[in-house]
């Protein structure tokens, strides 16, 4: 017989109260102690405890000690990335704006599609406008190239059965193996590009930002009309995408090092 809905929010309150439980404790608790904390009888609370470690939630040492694992560790690091990441951000797309004389966006990645999260925009009478909020396929972007490039083969494909990679322009890359090679090779070079892919006449450079777990954080990316676009940009974005990721927690050494 199926566990009943009721019974599984019991258990879920009931693990939330083991890991409330540990993480009073500065130092690794014994089943005992969590036993009394939490009012569980030794076979639930083991049952529990098991799962949660199964899951990287809880540790447990050679003493037979709890203590948080590594995985809620990781998922707080994300957490505090995202957060953070507009104010960290926005100081180094203003600086980027002031060189560049051109719009600067951060975005997320959320499912199918980047959303614009923070933008900072120039002084000048034409110039593109991304609105906060707003959304494109991620096969159409810079940023979203990379991050296709990121997830792997298998997602990137899996990304193209879902869409079928529908046209904006006369230049959106609409068929799989092209993607698959754009991504690749732009994930390899640490920056793409949207040669009027989504937008007629805007073209964008883009890098990844990365978080404390090595994870994609959020894309960072130059946007201008075509003709005022400028390769020589792809060095000084690079380098602030650095700056943001090691500002994130990031601390791999192979940081794309622009040339």
């Amino acid at each position: 017989m199926p566990n009943k809905p009721g019974a599984r929010v019991q258990v879920i309150d009931r693990a939330a109260g083991l890991l409330d439980a540990i993480a009073r404790y500065s130092e690794p608790v014994s089943l005992k102690v969590l036993m009394t904390e939490t009012g569980l009888r030794a076979s639930t609370a083991h049952r529990i405890l098991s799962s949660l470690m199964q899951n990287g939630l809880v540790e447990k040492d050679q003493d037979n000690l709890y203590c948080l694992g590594l995985k809620l560790v990781q998922l707080g690091i994300r957490l505090h990335s995202k957060l953070d990441l507009r104010a960290i951000a926005l100081p180094v797309m203003e600086r980027l704006r002031d060189s560049f004389g051109e719009s600067i966006n951060l975005s997320i990645r959320e499912g199918d599609q980047v959303v614009y999260v923070e933008r900072a925009t120039p002084n000048r009478m034409m110039h593109v406008h991304q609105v906060i909020g707003s959304r494109a396929p991620l096969h159409v972007t810079a940023v979203g190239k990379l991050m296709l490039g990121a997830a792997g083969t298998e997602a990137c494909s899996a990304y193209a059965r879902r869409t079928n990679l529908p046209a904006y322009t006369a230049n959106t890359i609409t068929v799989l193996p092209r993607l698959l090679k754009e991504a690749s090779s732009a994930l390899e070079n640490g920056y793409a590009l949207d040669n009027e892919e989504a937008e007629t006449g805007v073209g964008c450079i883009g890098v990844l930002l990365y978080d404390g777990t090595s994870q994609v954080a959020a894309g960072l990316s130059v946007s201008a009309p075509i003709e005022r676009r400028d390769i020589k940009w792809v060095k000084s974005l690079v380098n602030a995408g650095n700056a943001i990721s090691q500002s994130l927690g990031f601390k791999a050494v192979n940081l794309h090092k622009a040339s």
